[in-house]
């Protein structure tokens, strides 16, 4: 998450040149984040940093910024939610978390203090870095979750979990989503054959090609066992990030069945290109375009459930 973090992919207008889980979130409006436990107790734990964080009993504000969907699947509701310059938030969990108010992605102190929050959730150990963790914590008991480059989404959700004292929870929707999984898995190989695919994300006139084992690639390759292009092989094996630039030079090379294009505005120039117009899925109408509204650009067994139901219907008209 180097060339392009998780935060910065998703707010690439700001920086380049730089369901079968989707459980509702909380209606009770006497607990904005989690259901009373009268069995809850004040624990001690130790978060990524090796922080001794004293988790308090039932929290009710919750902010856990660009943690929201592990939140949801695990029907809790943050008092506040992750953006992007007040303009890209996470369009797909609207549906449970319409109403709530955002915060910006790097957390700055006031907004964080604004919310009052009784437990925050820190998604990447970058945020809290120069004496913010201090800062943090002067407001709310402040827990880094698990997160790195060899931080699988699995993790982090498993660690939100205990954090919560979800455990089951989320073993349950890890349960719920392999199953989906095995099952789509199945059923490609089946009625799709031996078919190859490549996930790009087209913005201000560039390609970006997310890479084999990360973001959707992990779902696309690793989940689905959709064949891996010779293209998405090579930018994988150097890529620090989800998502890698490519130049219209080396996409030439895609030889791809099919397309998965993400925030694809028809009117980018990019469209226009005859790299692109040569491409095999583009000619032979194999390519299948998301808007921001998807989950496509994001992390977690929320976002991914809404990719595999995205691949059933491209891939096998369902």
């Amino acid at each position: 998450m180097k060339l392009f973090n998780k935060y910065t992919a998703l707010g690439l207008s700001l920086l380049v040149g730089g369901s079968l889980l989707a459980a509702c979130g909380s209606t009770d409006s006497s607990s904005d984040s989690t259901t009373e436990s009268t069995s809850a107790k004040e624990r001690v734990m130790t978060d990524a940093l090796g922080n001794e964080v004293t988790i308090p009993a039932n929290p009710k504000k919750i902010i856990g910024s660009y943690l929201e969907d592990y939140l949801v699947a695990l029907d809790v509701t943050p008092v506040a939610q992750w953006t992007v310059n007040n303009s890209s938030i996470q369009d797909y969990l609207q549906d449970e978390l319409d109403g709530i108010p955002t915060i910006s992605y790097d957390l700055p102190y006031e907004e964080v203090l604004k919310y009052e929050p009784d437990l925050l959730l820190v998604s990447s150990s970058a945020l809290v870095e120069g004496g913010k963790y201090d800062e943090y914590s002067k407001i709310a008991p402040t827990y880094v979750v698990k997160n790195g480059d060899d931080v699988t989404w699995r993790d982090q959700l498993l660690d939100v979990g205990a954090v919560l004292d979800k455990e089951d929870e989320a073993e349950a929707v890890l349960s719920d989503y392999d199953t989906l999984a095995e099952k789509t898995k199945e059923e490609l190989a089946d009625k799709a054959g031996d078919q190859s695919a490549a996930v790009l994300w087209i913005t201000n006139n560039q390609a970006f090609m997310v890479g084999e084992t990360r973001s959707s690639g992990a779902v696309l390759y690793g989940d689905l066992g959709l064949k891996v292009p010779d293209l998405v092989k090579e930018i994988s094996a150097s890529a620090t990030a989800d998502w890698s630039s490519v130049s219209l030079e080396k996409l030439a090379e895609l030889d791809a069945d099919n397309l998965f294009v993400i925030n694809s505005d028809e009117a980018d120039p990019f469209f226009q290109e005859e790299v692109w117009k040569n491409l095999p899925a583009v000619k032979n109408d194999k390519v299948f375009t998301f808007g921001g509204d998807s989950g496509w650009l994001y992390n977690g067994p929320i976002a991914y459930t809404k990719i595999i139901e995205d691949v059933k219907t491209s891939l096998l008209g369902e």
